[in-house]
């Protein structure tokens, strides 16, 4: 490895497997080949470790620097000060995924709760951007009004014989390319078949999923309640804020335009008016470059081509390209002939993520 750690770094492919299938929708977004499997999610600069039943290897889920093997979560300690500056820890971690059925109705902890139960200071608050749909595509948001916690362990006492009983209590919503969602921790979700996403959350894989149905895979009690005792780990469940209506209305992100000219427009996704626990932007360019800012972040490439310069060099992009930009980067910029679109994703302990031009 370089010891100089000034430049853009970009990482192997990390398809990380889950209990649902999906994945077909990486044929457009990767070029990966057209099919659905157990491989439905991409991890992206993560230094997060994957908790499955049965890992490939006791670092599941956590990248790979391109060409050298190395573990980012190694990096992010033994170089800490050059790819985090002032940060004490990296604290996000970014996902594309896809998925071909719906996903179990579930809740992620606060992170008073993980202290608690996992003894984690990271909780899971996550958000959402739709890049691309199937036919029919949807999500679940929020329990409907007047949904208790007796109302829930009722719905999961069925559950094993009637399929709908929980998506029952929760919003079902249409899912379309572009819509924005911001999840905090405890509030009711699922994702529906169709959808591909990226996702921005709290570094952690903590999911309270109280159904015993992942389509035609049947989820062991570890599966769905992480070593919790099922009547705690239902308490993970949000019965009081986010829901019905206000639940989506408070849920669902308009993109906010910050500057706009000829070659660039950025736009604020989710900011931290709306979670302390990351900051998501937007950048279009039209035959133009961007001078990428000088802070830690992972940059991931929604649609068209370009370049990355920084100081070792140009690395040619396109749609699903991604890479993870230092704090010590000195200057870099994404450049462009026809049009680029980037979304990029800063971690919490950057205190002013604002931008302006």
């Amino acid at each position: 490895m370089a010891n100089r750690m000034d430049h853009p770094l970009f990482f192997e492919r990390n398809r990380v497997r889950r209990v649902y299938t999906g994945g077909k929708l990486f044929h457009e977004f990767f070029g990966d080949e057209p099919e659905d499997g157990d491989l439905p999610e991409e991890w992206i600069a993560s230094a997060v470790r994957a908790l499955n039943r049965e890992s490939a290897s006791d670092h599941e889920g956590v990248s790979l620097l391109r060409g050298t093997r190395t573990r980012f979560d190694e990096v992010l300690v033994s170089r800490r000060e050059d790819l985090l500056g002032d940060c004490a820890e990296f604290g996000i971690l970014v996902k594309v995924l896809d998925s071909a059925i719906r996903l179990p109705i579930q809740a992620h902890p606060t992170k008073d709760y993980a202290r608690r139960h996992f003894g984690s200071p990271h909780g899971k608050t996550e958000m959402w951007v739709v890049l691309a749909t199937r036919p029919g595509a949807s999500i679940y948001y929020g329990l409907k009004e007047g949904v208790t916690l007796a109302v829930l362990k009722e719905a999961v006492d069925r559950a094993e014989e009637d399929r709908e009983a929980l998506p029952s209590l929760l919003n079902r919503l249409p899912a379309r390319p572009g819509d924005v969602y911001l999840i905090p921790a405890g509030v009711a979700h699922a994702i529906g078949a169709g959808c591909l996403i990226l996702e921005v959350q709290e570094p952690t894989d903590f999911t309270i999923q109280p159904e015993p149905w992942c389509g035609d895979y049947h989820l062991n009690a570890d599966e769905m309640y992480i070593g919790l005792e099922p009547d705690i780990a239902l308490t993970c469940f949000d019965f009081t804020q986010r829901v019905g209506k206000r639940a989506i209305d408070e849920g669902r992100k308009t993109p906010k335009i910050l500057s706009e000219n000829s070659t660039l427009c950025s736009e604020l996704l989710v900011g931290p008016a709306d979670t302390p626990d990351f900051s998501v932007y937007r950048h279009s360019v039209q035959s133009g470059s961007f001078t990428l800012p000088r802070r830690p972040a992972v940059f991931v490439v929604t649609a068209g081509a370009g370049e990355v310069i920084g100081e070792e060099g140009s690395t040619a992009v396109r749609k699903g390209s991604y890479f993870f930009l230092p704090a010590a980067s000195r200057h870099a910029s994404v450049t462009t002939d026809s049009k680029i679109e980037i979304v990029e994703c800063i971690p919490p302990c950057v205190s002013d993520p604002s931008y302006s031009h």
